[in-house]
């Protein structure tokens, strides 16, 4: 019985992804349990994982088109354009790679900080060695080109376990300012998130037509919860500046 050939290349081709697909998990799944074994932190596991699945991806492409008997070089040649829109596709994932590296390298920042980048903030919930991807407070899902971290200033607010939380608040001029004052920074002391280190501080800002501009500034080590903290702040603050003006 004779074997139709287009039939024994779809055979062929199959079990080439078939072996890139098992190879794929294999090595990512060691990479876990060496990870897990030395304590290494899962951003560098996600990132070598990734460059494991494109490199074997890679790999089975090149082989399947060899097997097929296509010249790669050649087929890129005679692509002409496309072959330009590959050719800057290239750089620009190159690019994305190495500002992925810089930032493994420099541990600017890992998987579970909350940062921001080009107006836009998240969680970080993976890094590749091509795109970085986050959440928002509203649950929204980015993804961010890698090479943005090299060219725009990000910020990092969990990179270090202390935090300020701010809050501004009008103090109407009928109320005694040196007594409030006394009274934010004594009330805002009381709640068990803020750090024992930093004392809470007040300090005025300017003078409006509702009264007198503040700041209460009250310091955290735990940088994570920063916007719940300040909503908290805002309702006792509120309660007491209510409780002075009956």
């Amino acid at each position: 019985m004779v074997i139709d050939p287009i039939i024994l290349d779809i055979v062929n081709v199959g079990v080439i992804l078939i072996a890139a697909y098992v190879v794929i998990n294999v090595i990512n799944y060691l990479i876990k349990k060496t990870s897990e074994k030395f304590d290494l932190e899962i951003t560098v596991t996600q990132v070598l994982q990734e460059i494991v699945q494109y490199s074997i991806i890679t790999i089975a492409v090149i082989i399947i088109l060899n097997f097929l008997g296509i010249n790669i070089t050649g087929l890129v040649l005679s692509l002409g354009i496309l072959g330009i829109a590959v050719g800057f596709a290239a750089r620009d994932t190159l690019s994305n790679f190495i500002s992925g590296l810089f930032v493994l390298g420099t541990k600017s920042f890992k998987v579970g900080d909350f940062i921001e980048v080009s107006g836009q903030m998240g969680t970080v919930t993976k890094m590749g060695f091509r795109i970085t991807n986050m959440v928002t407070i509203d649950n929204k899902a980015i993804t961010i080109p890698n090479s943005i971290f090299s060219t725009d200033p990000f910020i990092n607010y969990t990179a270090l376990d202390k935090r300020i939380v701010e809050l501004e608040i009008n103090i109407p001029y009928e109320l005694n300012l040196e007594d409030i004052i006394k009274s934010l920074e004594e009330r805002a002391s009381t709640l068990n998130w803020v750090s024992s280190e930093t004392e809470p501080k007040v300090i005025v800002k300017e003078l409006s037509d509702l009264g007198v501009k503040v700041t209460l500034n009250v310091w955290t080590n735990n940088p994570w919860n920063v916007e719940t903290y300040r909503s908290e702040l805002a309702r006792e603050i509120k309660r007491l500046l209510v409780n002075k003006n009956d």
